[in-house]
């Protein structure tokens, strides 16, 4: 039901107000496209809610790399990066979330379809450790892993409605970034090592 349609019926406190399409933020109308698409599949809403709790605090991401770590000694100090990349990125997302402490979506055309562990929403801390986790086992194993994983895990916040599309580009711009600093400090812990200097 429209505003119009709601003063129409003299405002009823007992109707559900929906803001006209026309007056939707261009994010809300791409969220609407999203979930009205691939969204609207259930086993899509599932595989989504999945990729969520695997990256629930990093953890799914740290996890890999503590694995790592113990099964692959000879490159131990690699797959502990993406543990501590991940967390790193994890944690930066969370100060920055409470520095802009921008709302998660909440327009009533948005269908939300999992919990969350806070109402903030910039950058998606998903997007942040996964993009990061991605571009440091990428890095690790040769395979092109942030284009396998990173675009599914920003689709998947939509499909669930709790972010934004700048809240996921964000996010993955923030583990990039991430990333960078701590191949960064693997190649100078190297050097540091080899006696010569880093390139």
């Amino acid at each position: 039901m429209t505003a119009e349609a709601a003063d129409a019926t003299g405002g009823s406190p007992g109707l559900h107000v929906v803001p006209d399409p026309q007056h939707r933020s261009a994010e809300v109308k791409i969220l609407n496209a999203v979930q009205g698409t691939i969204g609207a599949d259930p086993s899509v809403i599932s595989a989504a809610r999945g990729m969520s709790h695997f990256g629930e605090h990093a953890l799914g991401w740290m996890a890999i790399g503590a694995v790592g770590a113990l099964v692959d000694k000879r490159r131990r100090r690699q797959w502990a990066g993406v543990a501590v990349g991940a967390f790193g990125s994890h944690a930066a997302s969370v100060v920055i979330k409470r520095i802009v402490r921008r709302k998660r979506p909440h327009d009533p055309s948005v269908q939300v379809n999992v919990s969350t562990p806070s109402k903030l929403s910039f950058p998606s801390s998903h997007a942040t450790s996964t993009t990061a986790a991605a571009v440091l086992l990428g890095r690790l194993t040769g395979l092109p892993l942030p284009a396998v994983l990173v675009p599914p895990m920003l689709l998947s916040r939509l499909v669930l409605g709790v972010h934004y599309p700048s809240d996921v580009l964000a996010g993955s711009a923030l583990g990039a970034a991430s990333a960078a600093a701590v191949l960064a400090a693997e190649k100078r812990l190297t050097s540091d090592r080899t006696g010569k200097s880093p390139r």
